[in-house]
């Protein structure tokens, strides 16, 4: 692949899930390069696996895609929520492909670089059994390799089920992969891969063949778990006469768990569609799988989507996998909501919060948009999810249920805690609506407060929320309002 040839990359997703956090990884990286390097985005649905076709996945992975903020500049995109194909290199959809690929297999069957194979599936695990016995590597045996064109003939004609192998040269085969080097194998390892399965449908690793040749495919990113099988398309590359376009390979090192362990569907919240439910800011997201893997060899660790086009590059990304962490996760989810305006929270954030309960159950003064973007400022610094809104906060939805024992301060009395109750009760009646703001309130009360803060501040806080831990007593009053804030103190003075 020479430099001078455009950058052309593609993101290949089989529709049968839900988009894993893997997934999406694979399609930034493609889509940081791309963007990077002035190249096209390209999606092809490899949906020739028809037994884990699940119907609506497609659709469901792009929407994450678009969500994630990742653009398609050809191939399968959604149009008024179906999927349509743009390009001239179409189609895009493998299932569509298939006379594209049998055309191919019958170019290799031809040139006898393919064969014929009629073993059972029982004769395939006996074989397997034996070598496995006695200590050989597990590969075809060939024993169809040498069938006539008569006896194939005869088998076909009596509805014998086949396969199509390829068949694997003498040698070695190797290739340069942008992570981990030269790769060199000796062909003797590698097995007579199926490249067209009994129902007609082609296997993955001819059809990725001849699908990125055709869409001039220039640079091939995938997940590690590919690299022994790249040998094997290198060799297929060769055998259909296309070796001097051969794409640049370039395989991801894992993601893993906590115990360094590739991380599984089977742990877990690990799709894309889980982690939105939760309500991870699509900046956090993006930023947590970008480090996976790569490396911006700086102090840097919170980047925007521009920041990481800009900086991306395939030296900096590492062989070793990227532990998938929830920790640190929720750490950049607190940065990048911190960075947002109030309002582009509340947009994020207002369908969760709708969901609530105790938003339900609140009245229609306390769903008010204001009135919740007030709460947001107060909470902003403290959020890790759009979904935790409120959460620790109820009383400022609900009416507020006061322990009498809270309203006390240490050792106070419950005749002092009523003076200094009734004395914030003046102070805030005395201050005018316009003047009712987060800063004057603060001022106010910590003047009325003094030296003893714990004495005044904490009888305030408890009779407004009826917590223990909450945002400041002035935080509460601003948000509430003025009203509330005295209904609330009456309250609590009348339960003492």
């Amino acid at each position: 692949m020479t430099d001078t040839k455009k950058v052309r990359v593609r993101f290949a997703p089989s529709p049968t899930g839900e988009l894993h956090i893997g997934g999406l990884r694979t399609a930034l990286t493609c889509f940081l390069f791309a963007q990077k390097n002035k190249g096209t985005f390209i999606l092809r649905s490899e949906d020739t696996d028809r037994k884990r076709f699940v119907k609506g996945a497609a659709e469901r992975q792009l929407r994450d895609l678009y969500w994630a903020g990742l653009t398609i500049d050809e191939g399968c995109v959604l149009e008024n929520d179906l999927i349509v194909e743009k390009g001239d290199l179409g189609p895009y959809t493998q299932s569509k492909r298939l006379a594209i690929y049998t055309k191919y297999v019958q170019q290799l069957l031809d040139e006898k670089k393919a064969y014929h194979c009629f073993c059972s599936a029982d004769r395939l695990v006996e074989m397997r059994e034996v070598q496995q016995a006695q200590k050989l590597p597990p590969k075809y045996d060939r024993k169809c390799l040498d069938l006539s064109e008569e006896e194939i003939k005869a088998k076909i004609d009596a509805g014998e089920k086949y396969v199509v192998r390829f068949k694997i040269p003498e040698g070695k085969t190797q290739f340069d992969d942008l992570v981990y080097g030269k790769i060199v194998v000796d062909n003797e390892t590698l097995d007579d891969l199926v490249i067209m399965k009994s129902d007609g449908f082609p296997t993955y690793h001819l059809a990725v063949v001849v699908d990125d040749y055709l869409m001039k495919i220039s640079h091939i990113f995938r997940g590690m778990e590919w690299l022994a099988s790249t040998p094997k398309h290198v060799l297929l590359y060769d055998a259909l006469g296309w070796g001097e376009d051969m794409p640049e390979f370039c395989h991801m090192a894992n993601i893993l768990n906590k115990n360094k362990k590739k991380l599984s569907k089977r742990e877990g919240s690990v799709s894309v569609a889980d982690f939105r439910a939760e309500g991870y800011p699509k900046e956090a997201i993006i930023n947590f799988i970008a480090l996976l893997g790569w490396n911006p060899k700086t102090e840097q660790e919170i980047f925007t989507m521009d920041e990481l086009i800009d900086q991306f590059d395939t030296a900096k990304m590492n062989k070793a996998g990227g532990v998938f962490d929830l920790d640190r996760l929720a750490w950049m989810s607190k940065e990048h909501i911190k960075k947002m305006s109030v309002d582009e929270i509340y947009n994020e954030a207002i369908s969760f919060l709708q969901e609530k309960d105790y938003f339900k159950n609140a009245t229609s003064e306390r769903q008010d948009e204001s009135y919740i973007k007030k709460i947001i400022a107060v909470e902003q610094d403290r959020l890790e999810k759009f979904t935790q809104i409120g959460e620790d906060n109820q009383f400022f939805f609900v009416d507020v249920i006061t322990d009498k024992d809270l309203l006390k301060w240490k050792d106070n009395s419950f005749d002092e805690t009523k003076i200094v109750l009734t004395k914030a009760m003046d102070i805030l009646s005395n201050i005018n609506e316009d003047a009712w703001t987060r800063e004057n309130l603060e001022n106010i009360l910590m003047d009325a407060a003094g030296d003893k803060r714990g004495d005044f501040l904490w009888p305030l806080r408890a009779a407004l929320t009826g917590q223990k831990r909450s945002p400041s007593p002035f935080d509460c009053a601003w948000i509430i309002g003025k009203d509330e804030t005295l209904l609330r103190i009456h309250k609590a003075i009348e339960l003492i």
